[in-house]
């Protein structure tokens, strides 16, 4: 299941996440992974979460993204959650490619809760995109 948290910049989306984070941190079973570009929520989320740098894998478009996510649940059928700070920092505003990759992901796991972060404007995204906001 992937849900998009929305919105321009300064509008709490951030603090959203990391209060999911901590929820899914304190329930999970398994493995809860947080990619974002930089590691500035290193003290914001639990040390169970794995968190990822994009850039210490050089992931700088939708389709490295899907590959390093595709690469990721491969290599970990242990991981329940994933959630991605700044989609549009690691992967560009291509909202078209954007939906590509949802789309993509959302069939390559759709046993994994996938929460994604979006500064943008609901208006702005294609229906594509906004079809993933819950």
């Amino acid at each position: 299941m992937i849900n998009l948290i929305p919105g321009k910049k300064g509008t709490g989306k951030t603090k959203v996440l990391v209060d999911s984070i901590v929820k899914a941190a304190e329930k999970a079973t398994g493995n809860v992974v947080c990619i974002e570009r930089g590691m500035k929520h290193t003290y914001d989320i639990p040390h169970s979460v794995r968190l990822v740098d994009a850039e210490d894998y050089a992931i700088s478009n939708y389709e490295r993204f899907y590959g390093f996510v595709a690469g990721l649940l491969a290599g970990n059928h242990d991981i329940q959650e994933i959630f991605v700070d700044g989609i549009l920092k690691i992967g560009g505003r291509d909202y078209d490619e954007l939906g590509s990759m949802l789309e993509s992901i959302a069939v390559l796991a759709k046993d994994i809760n996938i929460v994604f972060t979006v500064s943008a404007d609901v208006e702005d995204l294609p229906a594509k995109v906004r079809a993933f906001i819950k």
